[in-house]
């Protein structure tokens, strides 16, 4: 397999290097891989990341952002379509956000498995239990106070207060690993618990999509560039041909659901489902 003509044109023409990483989950298991790519490129002034992400783990997006400061002095996150939910959280590493036309961003509210007072599982988003008594004084016209003291009640009732705890524990992990990603390139700590709380509870639906200008609206350095977005859009397109769920037709044997790549080459991952971790396989990137 031999990828990417596009990855050396486009380091040649941005004078920086570049790192192609695509998952649709973000799982601790990419880091070994993503590590060595790293360390293959050495520390460098400036590290632009060609990021194609559909969300997963918080924990991991922090890493990942962690690990980018480690091996390079500027990071540049490029966008040409998916970054979402996790993949956002890890957009707050950047100092910098080239988005595409059709960059898609999203709100980062935790969503976790509960369970209800008869033991249940139940599948809910923190800012839905959060949303509760402001639902009570808007449809049944319950003042404020009355309205946060019933619903507290009638939560303890329907979910676990364990369970409540958890997301309650999740929102703030969340909002610690988002201001800890902004603090490496944001000095002012009233800015970035303005950034964090709008993407934690600004918005009503976790899969809203959320533009490049939507961000800069919030204050993170994001900008348009026509010619690295369609250099970028160029290696999307073909990662998009290379990983993901629709792969399944031309891989019997599972679906690349991963890829990692510079321009010395690169790591794709291939697994079936409910197999971790999956069988990683090398391949050349043209030159």
């Amino acid at each position: 397999m031999t990828a990417f003509p596009q990855l050396a044109r486009f380091e040649d023409t941005e004078g920086a290097r570049a790192l192609v990483f695509g998952a649709t989950h973000l799982d601790i298991e990419l880091l070994p891989v993503l590590h060595e790519a790293l360390r293959r490129l050495g520390r460098v002034q400036r590290l632009d990341v060609i990021a194609y992400c559909r969300g997963g783990e918080v924990a991991v997006a922090r890493r990942i952002g962690l690990l980018l400061h480690r091996f390079a002095d500027r990071v540049r996150l490029v966008v040409p379509y998916h970054c979402q939910s996790a993949g956002t959280v890890m957009a707050l590493a950047a100092h910098e956000i080239v988005a595409g036309p059709l960059a898609m961003f999203s709100p980062i509210d935790p969503h976790l498995t509960g369970s209800d007072a008869s033991g249940e599982a139940t599948a809910m988003s923190a800012l839905d239990i959060r949303m509760f008594p402001k639902l009570a004084q808007d449809w049944f016209g319950l003042d404020e106070a009355t309205a946060r003291e019933r619903a507290l009640s009638l939560l303890c009732d329907s979910i676990a207060p364990a369970a409540l705890t958890t997301f309650y524990r999740s929102t703030q992990a969340v909002r610690q690993i988002g201001e800890e990603l902004l603090a490496l390139h944001m000095a002012q700590d009233v800015q970035r618990s303005a950034i964090v709380d709008a993407l934690l509870f600004g918005y009503h639906a976790h899969d809203y999509t959320l533009t490049g200008d939507d961000l800069a609206a919030l204050g993170l350095q994001v900008r348009s560039d026509p010619g690295l977005e369609d250099a970028a859009w160029e290696i999307a397109r073909e990662l998009r041909t290379r990983m993901g769920p629709e792969t399944r037709k031309t891989h019997p044997r599972g679906w690349c659901d991963a890829l990692i790549a510079t321009r010395d080459g690169g790591m794709v991952r291939t697994r079936q489902q409910d197999m971790l971790p999956g069988d990683w396989q090398a391949f050349e990137v043209a030159s």
